[in-house]
């Protein structure tokens, strides 16, 4: 077994773990570590943690120090050298006429790497802007496309619940979120209803997928034809979370509300898309 502690080098980001080396280290310190872009300095989320060391295939890196005073000046330091190097940024895009839109800027802390992210439609040649900029700034350029969804959480929002999106929030990664989960928690499939700020499919359908699961193995679906009390008929309507179901008894007018577990399932629904509208909603899907 050994000790490690886990290293965060955004607020809302992935979790790295590094060897403690010895020193004595508390939650929220910053601790200064060299990872595959360079020297770096993170906030420390999680400590006093034993692993199998034989879990990680490659032996972990120790924390070089804890963060000085010297160290959070050259973060302040870094912080507007990427303020610059945005602005200086975006003139350069206008001068080569590239069709790409700027989103952030960040500089290791050891200032041996400067990374530029972007959106754009499609692949842009960027060759002539980083000789530019390598230029301009004398150290090594990186640009970066990334997605909308890397937008969203870069750039944060509010979000149609009014709390700041989740991705920017608490998300450390995003998870696939797909057209099924909609229709299983039957939602409006408007794509104005089911999607977020950055046009695909919000984050949060994903929360309480499992259970929706759960519940749709177990309640017939609209559609389906089913045995009651009162006799054969159509459901057409099933609340998955009270297990109710509005039933339309075959020939009369008649509409039961039943529980789906006084009810026997003769034959179920498909409960398939339309294929055009399947078509139109794919698109929010983040592939």
């Amino acid at each position: 077994m050994m000790k490690i502690i886990g290293v965060r080098f955004k607020s809302v980001g992935k979790i790295y773990y590094f060897d403690p080396h010895g020193l004595e280290i508390k939650e929220n310190d910053k601790v200064i570590v060299e990872t595959a872009r360079g020297v770096e300095c993170g906030s420390v989320v999680l400590v006093d943690r034993e692993i199998d060391e034989s879990k990680f295939q490659n032996p972990l890196k120790p924390v070089i120090r804890i963060a000085t005073s010297k160290d959070f000046d050259t973060i302040e330091r870094n912080k507007r050298r990427e303020k610059d190097a945005f602005e200086i940024c975006k003139q350069k895009i206008a001068k080569h006429g590239l069709k790409m839109n700027l989103i952030d800027v960040e500089c290791t802390f050891d200032n041996s790497k400067l990374l530029f992210y972007f959106t754009a439609e499609s692949r842009v040649d960027f060759r002539e802007l980083v000789k530019d900029l390598a230029g301009e700034f004398h150290t090594r350029i990186e640009l970066r496309q990334i997605g909308v969804r890397d937008e969203a959480k870069m750039l944060g929002g509010l979000g149609i619940c009014g709390q700041p999106y989740c991705c920017s929030r608490f998300l450390g990664e995003f998870q696939p979120v797909s057209i099924k989960m909609a229709k299983e928690q039957s939602l409006s499939l408007n794509p104005t209803k089911i999607s977020g700020a950055c046009g695909r499919l919000m984050c949060c359908l994903k929360y309480e997928q499992d259970s929706y699961e759960q519940l749709y193995k177990t309640t017939p679906k609209a559609g389906s034809v089913v045995k009651t009390a009162e006799g054969r008929g159509i459901v057409e309507e099933a609340n998955l979370l009270t297990g109710k179901l509005r039933v339309k008894i075959d020939k009369s007018d008649n509409v039961v509300t039943v529980d789906k577990k006084d009810v026997e399932i003769i034959k179920e629904a498909s409960g398939r898309i339309n294929k055009n509208e399947f078509k139109e909603l794919k698109k929010l899907e983040d592939n």
